[in-house]
C-alpha cells in the first residue's frame, strides 16, 4: 500500500521500491526492527552481515516516512555547529561527532560500492556561509572548532566562490556527499532480503515490551519475538515521556525548482540564519530523453502543529532563491518533512531509557537523518554484539542535557502552553463554515473535534486530543495532516495515525453532513 502523507511531493518519491509482503503471522528473530527508513534498513543490513536473523517492521513500504522527505545532504558539517557541540559536550565529544558523521558518509560510499546500488551519490564540497560581511565571528569561531574537531582540511574563505551568488564570509568543507536517498534504500532493502532478512510492511506496531524474551505486537494481532528490539520509527513509540522531553518535533519546507543544466556548481550550501536556508542539486532524467536539474532549496522552519501557513513559507523560499540564482525556472516539487530537533544538538541512539537492556532507538536526527541513521545502524549494531564503541556515551538516550538547560526549559514551557488549546475557541464556530476538502477544529460544548470534509461533502469527525499525552491536534493544509504541536504525533485527515510518539489513531466520532 502507498503510503502519502499528504498533497507534497519530492523528486525522490518516484522511485518504485519493490513491495514487502504483509506480516500475517506470528514470528521470532534475534533482533526485530521496527520502522525500514534509513536507520532501520540501515541496522538490518548491519547485523545481517554479522550472522544475525532479523525481522523488519514497517506499516508502510520502506522509506515512506521521513527518508522520502529528506535533501539528502551527507555531511560531517552538522546542523548545530562545532562551536556551539564542543560549548555544550566538550572538545573530545565534538571529535566523536566529527568522526562518526565521516564514518557515516564514508560507510555510505562503500557500501553503494560494493552492493552496486545506483544512487547519483557524488563527493562534492559544501559551504557554510553568513549572508552578511557582519557576520565574521559566527564564522571565525566555527573555523577554529571545526579545526579543533579534527575536519583540518575545513577552509576559510572570504565569501563563495564563483560563480555562486555574493555573500559574507564562508568556510568550505571538502568531501562531503550527496545521493538520490530512494535509490540507495531500495538497494539496501534488495541486498538485505537477499541475505535472509525477513521484511513486512502492514505492520503497524501498537506495542513493545523487553525483557528475556522481547515481544512486539501489531494491529493485526500479529506478534514477533525477539532477543533484541529496535525502535527507528524518527521518534520512538515505545518511550511516552523521557526522551519527548528532550527533543522537539519541527517543521521543514523544501522547493525543487528548475535550473539549467551547468547553470550551477554541484555543492552543498547552508547559511548561518535562523532558520537556516540549505542548497543542493539534482539531475534527473526526462520522459522525452535527456535530464533536467533541479536547485533544491529549505528552510523555513516551525514547531510542529504551531504554525499553518505553508504557501507564505513556500513562497519565501523561492524568493530567496531566485534572488541569488536569476537563471531559476518554474518550481517543480514542493514538500515538507518533520525534524526531531535535541535540545543538546546530537542524536539519541542505544538503550531506551527505562527500559529492559535488550530496547534500543534511534532518534533526534536533529537536521542529519541520514547520517544519524546511518551511525544508529554502526553503533546498535556494535551494542547488541557486545562491543565496545566510542561512540555510545556520545549518543547515549540517557544522557542529561546539563550544559543545554535553557533550551531544555524553553521547550518545555513551548509544550506546556500548548495545553491552553484546551479551553481556546475552535478554528472555525460551525461545521458549515468547513468547505471540501478542508478540515477544521470545532469547539462541542467542553470537547474539541477535529472535522474533515471530503470531496463529496461529508464530514469526518475525529476526537482533536492526541492520544500520546492529550494535546490538541492542528490542521496542517498543506499535508491535509492533523499534528500535535506537543511532540509531533501525525494524523491523517481522517484521523489515522501515521508517525509517533501516538500509537494510536484519533478517537472517531459519528459522521455527518
Amino acid at each position: 500500500m502507498k503510503h502519502e502523507l499528504g498533497r507534497t511531493i519530492s523528486p525522490w518519491m518516484s522511485e518504485e521500491i519493490p513491495p514487502l509482503p504483509n506480516l500475517a503471522t506470528g514470528a521470532h528473530a534475534e533482533v526485530c526492527i521496527v520502522g525500514a527508513g534509513i536507520a532501520g534498513v540501515t541496522t538490518a543490513y548491519c547485523l545481517m552481515k554479522e550472522g544475525r536473523s532479523v525481522i523488519l517492521l514497517d506499516a508502510w513500504q520502506p522509506g515512506q516516512g521521513m527518508t522520502e522527505r529528506t535533501t539528502a545532504h551527507l555531511s560531517n558539517a552538522v546542523d548545530a555547529g562545532y562551536a556551539e557541540i564542543e560549548r555544550l559536550h566538550g572538545q573530545s565529544a565534538a571529535r566523536l561527532v566529527a568522526e562518526s558523521h565521516q564514518a557515516a558518509v564514508d560507510w555510505i560510499d562503500r557500501t553503494r560500492a560494493g552492493e552496486k546500488i545506483t544512487c547519483d551519490f557524488r563527493r562534492l564540497d559544501g559551504y557554510l556561509f553568513a549572508p552578511s560581511p557582519d557576520d565574521r565571528q559566527l564564522i571565525d569561531d566555527e573555523w577554529h572548532a571545526a579545526r579543533r574537531a579534527g575536519i583540518t582540511d575545513v577552509e576559510r574563505l572570504p565569501q563563495l566562490p564563483a560563480p555562486l551568488f555574493p555573500s559574507g564570509p564562508c568556510l568550505r568543507f571538502p568531501d562531503q556527499a550527496q545521493f538520490h536517498p530512494l535509490r540507495y534504500l531500495t538497494g539496501l532493502v534488495r541486498a538485505i532480503r537477499k541475505g535472509g532478512v525477513r521484511a513486512f510492511t502492514e505492520a503497524h506496531v501498537t506495542k513493545i515490551e523487553g525483557g528475556k524474551q522481547a515481544r512486539v505486537e501489531t494491529s493485526q494481532g500479529c506478534i514477533v519475538t525477539a532477543d533484541a528490539v529496535v525502535v527507528a520509527t524518527n521518534t520512538p513509540i515505545n518511550n511516552m515521556v523521557t526522551i519527548h522531553t528532550k527533543q522537539a518535533a519541527y517543521i521543514t519546507y523544501v522547493i525543487g525548482a528548475v535550473i539549467p543544466v551547468g547553470a550551477v556548481e554541484q555543492v552543498l550550501l547552508w547559511d548561518t540564519l535562523d532558520p537556516y536556508h540549505y542548497v543542493r542539486t539534482h539531475r534527473q532524467p526526462l520522459p522525452q530523453g535527456g535530464e533536467e536539474c533541479l536547485l533544491i532549496v529549505g528552510g523555513e522552519d516551525h514547531k510542529a502543529g504551531q504554525a499553518d501557513d505553508a504557501e507564505s513559507r513556500y513562497g519565501r523560499l523561492e524568493a530567496w532563491a531566485r534572488e541569488r540564482f536569476p537563471g531559476l525556472g518554474p518550481v517543480r516539487y514542493r514538500w515538507s518533512g518533520q525534524v526531531m530537533e535535541s535540545v543538546d544538538g546530537l542524536a539519541f541512539i542505544g538503550r531506551n531509557p527505562g527500559d529492559a537492556d535488550n530496547v534500543y532507538i534511534a532518534t533526534g536526527d536533529c537536521g542529519m537523518g541520514m547520517t544519524h541513521g546511518t551511525i544508529a545502524g554502526l553503533l546498535i549494531t556494535d551494542l547488541i554484539m557486545g562491543r565496545k564503541s566510542a561512540w555510545s556515551s556520545l549518543y547515549d538516550p540517557s544522557r542529561q542535557p546539563v550544559r543545554a538547560v535553557g533550551e531544555f526549559v524553553r521547550e518545555s514551557l513551548n509544550v506546556v502552553a500548548q495545553y491552553a488549546d484546551w479551553v481556546t475557541k475552535g478554528d472555525v464556530e460551525t461545521e458549515s463554515q468547513i468547505a471540501n476538502g478542508e478540515g477544521a477544529v470545532l469547539r462541542e460544548g467542553l470537547t474539541k473535534i477535529a472535522a474533515y470534509r471530503d470531496a463529496d461533502g461529508l464530514l469526518h469527525k475525529c476526537s482533536a486530543v492526541c492520544p500520546h499525552l492529550s494535546c490538541i491536534v492542528a490542521w496542517n493544509h498543506s499535508e491535509q495532516t492533523w499534528d500535535c504541536p506537543c511532540h509531533g504525533s501525525r494524523f491523517d485527515k481522517f484521523g489515522k495515525v501515521l508517525n509517533g510518539p501516538a500509537i494510536s489513531d484519533l478517537h472517531p466520532l459519528k459522521p455527518g453532513t
